[in-house]
C-alpha cells in the first residue's frame, strides 16, 4: 500500500484506487490505511481524502540511504547520461528475482517514454535494465529466477516468456548491453548495463530509455559505451565507500 500510494506522485491516492490495485476488500484496506496514517507513514488530506506518503517515510529514506549508498553515488551518473543523449536515464536495483526502479532522471529531448517510473518493479529480465541484471547472473541463477516468475510473466508479460528471455540473455551477453526493443510498451526502447560490486555481483542497473526512432543499432552501441563508462565510475566510487566505510557497515549488518 506504501509503494502504491508512493506511485500515485503529488496527486495522492483514493481509496478506490488502492482498493482497485491491491486487490483486498474495502474496510481492510481502510482499516490498515488508517493505522499506516497514525504511524505517520501515510497522509490523509481531510479535504480530498486522498492519501499522501507520510513524514515518516523521509525519515526511513534517510535511514535506508547509508545502506543502499549506490542511489546518491549514481546521482551525478544519471544526470550526465540524461543531458548527454538528451534522454530518460534509470537506475535499477536487484530485489530477489524483480528489478526496481530506483530513480528516473528526464533528459531535455522533447518526446520521452513512459514505461519506468521510480518505484516500479518487473521481474528480473523485463526492461533494459532489468535484463541487464539477469544476464549478469550466472546461468543457473537464471533458470532460479524464470522459473520463479514463471506464473506472473505468464499472466501479466505475454512477451516475456522463459525462452525469449533466454534468447534475450544470451543476446545481452553477445552484444555487451541489453536492449528492451519495445516489448514493454510499443515504441519505448531501452539500453542497460549492470553495475557490479567488489565480488563481480550486479548490484544495479543503468539505463536509457528513447523513443524507436532514436535508438538505431549505432546509436545502441554509442549509449552503451556511455552507460558502461557512468557504471564504471561508480563501481569505482562504491568501491572506495566501501574500503573507508568497511567497520561501520560490518556493525549494520
Amino acid at each position: 500500500m506504501l509503494l502504491l500510494v508512493g506511485r500515485a506522485g503529488p496527486f495522492g491516492a483514493r481509496l478506490s484506487e488502492i482498493v482497485e490495485q491491491c486487490d483486498l476488500p474495502k474496510p481492510t484496506v481502510r482499516r490498515m490505511l488508517l493505522a499506516l496514517v497514525r504511524a505517520g507513514l501515510l497522509d490523509q488530506d481531510p479535504e480530498t481524502r486522498r492519501y499522501y506518503i507520510g513524514p515518516e517515510i523521509y525519515v526511513l529514506g534517510t535511514l535506508a540511504s547509508a545502506r543502499f549508498g549506490i542511489h546518491p553515488i549514481s546521482l551525478r551518473s544519471l544526470v550526465r547520461l540524461s543531458q548527454e543523449t538528451g534522454d530518460t536515464a534509470f537506475l535499477s536495483v536487484p530485489r530477489g528475482v524483480y528489478s526496481i526502479c530506483v530513480h528516473r532522471e528526464e533528459g531535455p529531448y522533447p518526446i520521452r517514454v513512459h514505461a519506468l517510473h521510480a518505484g516500479d518493479r518487473h521481474p528480473l529480465g523485463v526492461g533494459a535494465g532489468s535484463l541487464a541484471l539477469l544476464s549478469a547472473l550466472q546461468d543457473h541463477e537464471v533458470e532460479e529466477v524464470l522459473a520463479a516468475n514463471a506464473e506472473v510473466l505468464a499472466e501479466k508479460y505475454p512477451n516475456h516468456s522463459p525462452s525469449v528471455l533466454r534468447t534475450l540473455v544470451q543476446e545481452t551477453r553477445a552484444k555487451g548491453y541489453a536492449l528492451n526493443p519495445g516489448l514493454i510498451l510499443q515504441n519505448s526502447w531501452g539500453v542497460g548495463v549492470p553495475i557490479r560490486g567488489v565480488d563481480g555481483r550486479p548490484i544495479g542497473a543503468l539505463s536509457i530509455a528513447a523513443i524507436e526512432s532514436r535508438l538505431s543499432e549505432a546509436r545502441q552501441r554509442e549509449i552503451a559505451s556511455l552507460l558502461k563508462k557512468e557504471a564504471t565510475w561508480i563501481e569505482m566510487r562504491l568501491s572506495e565507500v566501501g574500503t573507508t566505510d568497511k567497520p561501520s557497515r560490518k556493525k549494520t549488518r
